[in-house]
């Protein structure tokens, strides 16, 4: 018996990637939730095409990139590490303390109106092409299913089929393969956070020795074994927002993946007559790995993964039709009207991109080599005594290069008579390393006037940057000093 995905033109049409029992859902219900609540278990097919071979080239070319930041050296460190352990945070040659955390969110800005404007012209297009849930599903584990267990027929058939020895064998083959896959994309992720020889060193000794890092390692490599196993399109549909939010984002013009129903309707079999090109096989319902049917349209769970589009013209050509029954288009394309792609929604938020962009690109670049505080001591804010008034800092300074700096402290805008004492020295710290040095002003009470505020600044000794802060230098009232002198003076009359 012919499979699902070797035969183009089922005999029977409907929705085969459910259960045989399972009866198609509604158009206004979710294609993964049954009317009782329960989940149907979806077995797509697989696709062959133009569309099909670039999205694996794309997948294979993003899988490389991430199994390859780790081991990629910038700056004598890799590529991307986020050692949360010593708060340095190493991003392609950059590096971020804990203090600069403040412009990730601007980096994000910039990042979510770059989503936002693509999403206007192009769609769902990083969903089904670059989003990371979609390369390791479609692109690493789907494969290892169909390698495993056959074709969407034979997947079906062995869901369907009673409990045996076979099936236990088959089925306990499968998630062994999905455990150790996913236990090796969990120490690859693991290496983006301690580095590739702190994983193979902890990797090469006793559980116990790090017993905190094999608890977190055993939980996530679950967590990514439970989610490409079973929850799998789940995740696009429950739990990401971004499908929900694409009605606000797009619009009739914006380029989605459509079916065209003037060419297509009314659906019948080749040679029927007055029938429209579609032949109803269903093929594109049976390779949509969330198993909606594109000819009722735009979908919540459409992740624009153009195996429909493959599918259909695949079956296009086989009856003799031209293909683009099933196409990337805008509404207005498949309507035969024309596609503004330069429009007052596209012009917003391309000028909301610029935005966010030289919002992040301005705040990457005040990044320094180095960071630096300056907090005032625990206890009483402010000492005084018969001949001055006192303030006591901390001054701590943090070293994000990769080899030892010598910085000087200094402080500017003084008032006369104020008195330091504490880092009079250049300061000496070492590569990625932070030191904490005490800084004391004082002021004459004679000299006091009330609450003032210093500059201090440290720079490196090749005067390549400085950096600065304001401190509020705090103490009594004038006033209360001016009376407390006056009063001294009268009894030592």
């Amino acid at each position: 018996m012919p499979s699902a995905e070797s035969n183009p033109v089922p005999p029977v049409a409907g929705r085969p990637s459910f259960r045989a029992n399972d009866s198609a859902p509604s158009l206004d219900s979710v294609t993964t939730i049954r009317p009782d609540g329960s989940r149907p278990f979806l077995f797509p097919a697989a696709t062959r095409g133009r569309l099909t071979t670039a999205r694996r080239i794309v997948a294979l070319v993003l899988l490389v990139f991430y199994m390859s930041l780790p081991w990629i050296p910038v700056n004598g460190h890799p590529a991307v590490l986020l050692d949360l352990v010593e708060r340095r945070f190493h991003l392609f040659g950059l590096t971020f303390a804990a203090q600069d955390m403040w412009l990730l969110f601007f980096v994000l800005t910039g990042l979510g109106f770059s989503l936002i404007f693509v999403t206007a012209l192009f769609g769902r297009i990083w969903c089904g092409w670059a989003c990371p849930q979609t390369v390791f599903l479609e692109h690493v584990f789907r494969p290892i299913e169909r390698l495993i267990e056959g074709d969407a027929f034979a997947r079906r058939q062995l869901d369907e089929a009673p409990k045996s020895w076979r099936r236990f064998r088959i089925r306990a083959l499968k998630h062994a393969a999905y455990v150790v896959v996913a236990a090796f994309f969990t120490h690859l992720y693991l290496a983006y956070f301690v580095s590739v020889p702190e994983v193979w060193h902890m990797v090469s000794n006793a559980p116990g020795e790090h017993w905190g890092v094999f608890v977190f390692m055993a939980a996530y490599t679950g967590l990514t074994y439970f989610i490409f196993a079973w929850f799998r399109e789940q995740v696009c549909i429950v739990i990401c927002p971004y499908g929900r939010i694409q009605s606000a984002l797009t619009d009739d013009h914006t380029l989605v993946i459509g079916y065209d129903q003037r060419r297509g309707e009314p659906r019948g079999r080749a040679g029927t007559p007055g029938a429209g090109d579609c032949v109803a096989c269903s093929r594109c319902v049976q390779v949509c790995p969330t198993g909606i049917d594109i000819r009722h349209g735009l979908q919540l769970e459409c992740v624009g993964c153009t195996a429909c589009i493959d599918a259909c013209d695949d079956v296009m050509r086989r009856t003799g039709r031209a293909p683009g029954l099933i196409r990337y288009d805008s509404q207005r394309g498949l309507a035969k009207e024309r596609t503004r792609w330069i429009r007052p929604r596209t012009i917003v938020y391309f000028i909301l991109l610029l935005a966010g962009a030289s919002v992040a690109g301005w705040a990457v670049s005040t990044i320094k080599p180095a960071n630096f505080g300056v907090t005032r001591m625990t206890g009483a804010p402010y000492i005084i005594d018969a001949v001055s008034v006192r303030n006591q800092f901390l001054v701590r300074i943090v070293n994000k290069r990769h080899e030892p700096r010598r910085f000087r402290v200094a402080v500017e805008r003084a008032p006369e008579g104020l008195v330091r004492s504490g880092v009079a020295e250049p300061v000496e710290v070492p590569a990625l390393g932070e030191v904490v040095r005490p800084l004391i002003l004082q002021q004459e009470r004679a000299r006091y006037a009330g609450v003032f505020f210093v500059l201090v600044t440290v720079a490196d000794e090749t005067g390549s940057f400085s950096l600065r802060r304001e401190v509020e230098f705090l103490g009594p009232e004038a006033r209360l000093l001016r009376e407390e002198k006056e009063e001294a003076r009268r009894a030592h009359r």
